[in-house]
């Protein structure tokens, strides 16, 4: 059992003023293989102090010592990340092809996207005799998920520390220890005590004291969007500025031009990936009504090839997957399983229950539901699990129609033989992104949504810019005669 009861605060490890700790469960066997500690609102405070007395010197600093320390931060990324990909997979269940080849690659991805940015950013320009500079905003909170443990903390941490900010992280107590390694990771490096501090706790208790605690410039948010409904109450008080990334029922639209085999399989992929806990999956697809049939046999034959197996075993080969989280979201998986059964959707692969052979673990069967109707329950909620939904579509307007018909706007996808298609489709979704024919990720891209799916962009430049204040400094030139 591994024991991390200590919060980094002011550049030291140091013990929770009031002593509570968590079981850390490992996904795949259910046992507990680490304790951590829950802090509190006076740990909280202790944070905040630091960051605050640290932003007044890590905020003068020059563009050639922060991308000095990024050097460093990368270079120690590196000697750990094994041992990352390692705790990633035993905390959250992410096989470990994928924890190393994904989860614990995107930390890399966004320090080396953070640096590039900020080698070249233009932090002041002239518009006449006006100055307009671009100042950090000042201390930051951030509240982390479990399902991209690793991504969400560095995609906000590092354009934080590019651009002078100082910050106070308190990570999913569900998959801490990741976190704990990065702030390990930070240290060594040599980022200045107080820059960065660690409490660990669940939402009500540390994430409500940081989203009111008036400490705090900013709060950046990623996980449900109830949780961020209330950090953005909490932050209303105090007039911060608020980053939400939230949830998502991205649709998927299969247009009739587009390779009807490449495009589902590919589909049905994609959205067991990571056994379903990806804000952005692909979790509605729209096939033409004339081909839903063989859309259907399609997706089928694909599901039931995915491999589920314990996350480092010889079995998790690359396309495998692992379990869900935790015993909480697999009976949350389950029940949205029944309530689809329940309202007349038809399942094609998988359904109820652990897969065959299985009896630990909280492993879901990958799951395929045909014949959806866009007003069922699982059309509409987000189920973050291993769980496709098939609709059939009449029309092309219709398809799009009901890809929007959502209160969700994080992501969608277009699949088509014709570019130019594609394209027409995606200009039509109310989405922050959308993937045309299979595209990847792109740390230089915004990420973000519309409606409930959040406020504000995480990733690349626009990501680094939330973390930056617009100052107007008039008369800064004389004005010519």
């Amino acid at each position: 059992m591994q024991e991390r009861l200590q919060f980094y605060i002011d550049g030291k490890w140091v013990n929770p003023v009031t002593p509570k700790t968590i079981d850390v469960i490992n996904p795949a066997n259910e046992e507990a293989f680490a304790r951590v500690s829950l802090g509190s609102k006076a740990d909280v405070d202790k944070a905040v102090a630091a960051a605050r007395k640290a932003f007044e010197t890590w905020s003068k600093t020059t563009r050639e010592e922060r991308l000095a320390l990024f050097g460093k931060i990368i270079a120690v990324y590196q000697t750990k990340y094994n041992e990352i990909a390692e705790t990633i997979s035993k905390e959250m269940g992410a096989p470990m092809w994928l924890s190393k080849a994904a989860q614990a690659a995107t930390g890399m991805g966004h320090l080396a996207e953070a640096a590039k940015i900020l080698k070249d950013y233009k932090f002041e320009e002239m518009r006449g005799t006006t100055a307009i500079v671009k100042e950090p905003v000042g201390v930051c909170g951030f509240i982390t998920p479990w399902n991209w443990p690793i991504n969400q903390i560095v995609c906000k941490v590092a354009p934080a520390l590019a651009a002078g900010c100082t910050m106070v992280l308190k990570p999913s107590e569900v998959a801490p220890m990741n976190a704990m390694l990065f702030a390990d990771v930070l240290h060594e490096a040599g980022v200045p005590p107080g820059v960065f501090n660690l409490v660990n706790g669940d939402g009500p208790t540390v994430g409500e004291a940081l989203s009111a605690h008036p400490g705090i410039d900013m709060m950046s948010f990623t996980g449900s969007t109830r949780a961020g409904i209330a950090v953005a109450k909490a932050a209303a008080d105090t007039v911060k500025r608020v980053a939400q990334e939230l949830g998502g029922k991205s649709a998927n639209i299969i247009l009739d031009d587009a390779d009807l085999t490449k495009a589902v399989s590919s589909g049905v992929l994609s959205m067991m990936t990571n056994s379903g806990q990806s804000c952005n999956a692909p979790s509605r697809m729209f096939v033409p009504r004339a081909k839903n049939d063989q859309a259907i046999a399609i997706a089928k034959a694909t599901a039931e090839k995915v491999k589920v197996a314990a996350p480092d075993s010889a079995e998790a080969t690359p396309g495998s997957i692992g379990p869900v989280v935790s015993e909480v979201q697999f009976n949350k998986i389950q029940a949205l399983i029944k309530k689809g059964i329940d309202e007349g959707a038809t399942v094609v692969a998988g359904g109820l229950g652990r897969p065959e052979g299985m009896n630990r673990g909280y492993y879901v069967r990958p799951t395929v539901f045909a014949n959806v109707t866009n007003d069922m329950t699982i059309a509409r909620e987000e189920i973050f699990g291993p769980v496709l939904a098939m609709l059939p579509y009449d029309t092309e307007a219709d398809a799009i129609r009901q890809a929007n018909d959502t209160v969700y706007g994080l992501s969608g996808y277009v699949q088509s033989g014709d570019l130019a298609h594609a394209r027409k489709v995606a200009s039509q979704l109310r989405t922050g992104n959308v993937h045309l024919n299979g595209a990847g990720a792109d740390f230089s891209a915004p990420f973000g949504g519309y409606k409930q799916s959040g406020t504000g962009r995480e990733w690349g430049e626009y990501g680094f810019e939330e973390f930056l204040e617009t100052k107007a400094v008039l008369g800064y030139e004389v004005k010519a005669a």
